[in-house]
């Protein structure tokens, strides 16, 4: 395609919504973007977007053009997925995603997989956006919740993480520790600043916690945990996490209610690959560890 260049960037401006978003995606300076989207409704003689003030909304020319586009980069994602997957060495880059949360716990796993393969290079991308897998964006990713239900993907319980609820001794030499749960009310705690969150617990916490009680709502886990151990409030932490804190005080023991289930989920053009599959047995047996916890 001549001016496919023009088109991809066209695409990624109606898929993030903002040039700097565009640009940040495609690499290149914004003055690029725009030039290639002025440039290409120059030469179709209709205007592609509405520009406002919060950023580019795709005109009905331009969702025309873009579903063309979405289909056709999709294909090129797909194709390159495979060729970077292709191959029985366990060697090259390896894309691992998965909630913030678990980096404690996925660090030392990659660690002792990498020891065990010198030749890959993994990328671990954590964060609030669901990488997609028939995008080639990542070769595993580690799910929290109810199991994921895309077609195409291969998905494989991993492990239950367990949570606990636990306050520091500096908390407690300030405010006490509650002798049973008709005493929260009276505490203060840490939560999510998501009111909507999936998390067990923290639902759980929203609907059994007064709201001006919880003091501190944090979007990641590491933020919460800080808070948790600076003596801010009461929170929850995963046991694994809890454990290497010896001054942490346990509020309440884990509930089943407050348990998360993981799950390990494949690209099925990439999941009989060496290098995923060599993966996969190596978390699957780490984690027989973490079960035990």
């Amino acid at each position: 395609m001549e001016n496919w260049d023009e088109v991809r960037t066209a695409f990624q401006v109606a898929r993030m919504g903002t040039v700097s978003g565009a640009a940040e995606v495609l690499g290149v300076h914004h003055a690029t973007v725009i030039r290639h989207v002025d440039a290409l409704e120059a030469r179709m003689g209709v205007k592609l977007f509405q520009r406002h003030a919060r950023g580019y909304t795709a005109t009905e020319a331009g969702q025309d053009l873009l579903r063309v586009a979405q289909a056709t980069d999709d294909q090129f994602a797909q194709l390159l997925s495979r060729i970077r997957g292709a191959g029985d060495a366990v060697s090259g880059e390896l894309v691992v995603t998965s909630i913030g949360g678990l980096a404690g716990l996925m660090i030392p796993a990659m660690d002792a997989f990498r020891m065990a393969h010198p030749e890959v290079i993994l990328r671990y991308l954590t964060g609030e956006r669901l990488f997609r897998l028939e995008y080639g964006e990542a070769h595993v990713a580690i799910r929290a919740g109810s199991a994921p239900q895309e077609p195409d993907n291969v998905v494989q319980p991993f492990f239950r993480q367990r949570t606990g609820l636990y306050c520091s001794r500096a908390y407690a030499e300030r405010f006490g520790m509650p002798d049973s749960p008709t005493d929260y009310p009276q505490h203060w705690f840490i939560g999510s600043d998501d009111h909507d969150t999936r998390a067990p617990f923290y639902k759980w916490l929203w609907e059994n916690i007064p709201a001006e009680r919880i003091i501190l709502r944090a979007t990641d886990l590491r933020t919460a945990e800080l808070g948790v151990l600076q003596g801010m409030g009461i929170g929850f932490l995963p046991l694994w996490m809890a454990q290497e804190y010896p001054d942490l005080l346990e509020v309440c023991p884990p509930d089943p209610e407050w348990e998360a289930p993981l799950w390990l989920v494949t690209h099925v053009d990439l999941h009989r690959t060496s290098k995923v599959q060599a993966f996969l047995t190596h978390l699957k047996e780490t984690a027989a560890d973490w079960d035990a916890v």
